[in-house]
């Protein structure tokens, strides 16, 4: 399977420039996470990928050569706005736009039944869209992106809605395409889910990529972090050196390392002062890290 890549990608809607030389790449084989703010420009990014927006500059790559709309037609996308027709039935209608991806009618018809029944929605094929609730269909929308066996994802917040058990099955489903060499890319506000599914990340932030990699990656660049618990009080480590103290109460401090080796000495100054109940390297949240390179 190819990758995708953008080079310079670049949109301007009159004096906003909404993505401002996004340089990403969506590994096949991984789950991609997409995340910012509100405005960060991941939604209007997608479009351009995805053929939708034109860029004002740069361009996107399937593999080593620019993208085709013969490409496109073959990814799985699922855009911000749903696009589904509310008065016509469920199966009927996930059939037809599995023909539109190209799939025959007896595929289509097979395909709907399968993704039905992995969905929960087997009982709910002969109703229209709109007596859904809109959890289901996000399921729908979500059928629509993956029953035509799609050699790419593109997916705009596939969670938004959906219960745990349907956020349970739509992530076996998503590790399973992402093992059979799909790229993934996917956007999403829940950052504890995207800090549990994903292989790996780009942050955005006012338009531009402000980290890329994986969480393991951008939480080795990060600070170095401890926490130390002792019976007695933990005033004294503010003369320390070669280290920042973040917070002390009574005996528990965090303390970020300034100098390699720092932490060795504090802790012996603990011991030497009595009993030490904890100490042990902090590793930040995915929210965390977050706030820290979109500052």
């Amino acid at each position: 399977m190819a990758q995708i890549e953008t080079r310079g990608l670049t949109r301007t809607f009159g004096d906003v420039r909404a993505v401002d030389g996004v340089d990403l790449v969506v590994r096949p084989g991984g789950l991609t996470g997409f995340v910012g703010g509100n405005g960060a420009g991941k939604t209007t990014t997608m479009r351009m990928v995805m053929g939708v927006l034109r860029p004002d500059a740069g361009e996107v790559l399937w593999g080593d050569r620019p993208m085709t709309a013969a490409d496109r037609q073959r990814f799985g996308y699922m855009p911000e706005e749903r696009g589904l027709y509310p008065k016509q039935k469920v199966a009927d209608q996930l059939a037809y736009l599995g023909q539109l991806s190209g799939m025959s009618s007896a595929a289509a018809k097979s395909a709907v039944t399968e993704h039905l029944e992995l969905f929960s929605l087997g009982d709910r094929a002969g109703e229209r869209v709109e007596a859904l609730s809109l959890g289901n269909q996000q399921r729908v929308q979500i059928i629509a992106a993956l029953m035509h066996g799609p050699t790419a994802l593109i997916l705009d917040e596939p969670f938004s809605g959906l219960d745990p058990a349907a956020v349970d099955a739509m992530a076996d489903i998503l590790r399973d395409r992402a093992a059979s060499g799909v790229p993934v890319l996917f956007s999403s506000h829940q950052l504890d889910l995207v800090e549990r599914l994903c292989d790996s990340l780009i942050v955005l932030a006012r338009g531009r990529v402000v980290a890329q990699g994986t969480v393991e990656t951008l939480r080795a660049g990060g600070p170095t972090r401890y926490r130390l618990v002792t019976e007695g009080d933990l005033g004294w480590v503010r003369d320390q050196r070669g280290i920042h103290v973040h917070d002390v109460d009574g005996g528990r401090a965090l303390l970020e390392l300034i100098d390699p080796g720092a932490e060795q000495a504090v802790l012996r100054a603990a011991v030497d002062r009595g009993p030490v109940l904890e100490f042990a390297r902090v590793v930040p949240p995915l929210s965390e890290i977050y706030r820290e390179v979109t500052a």
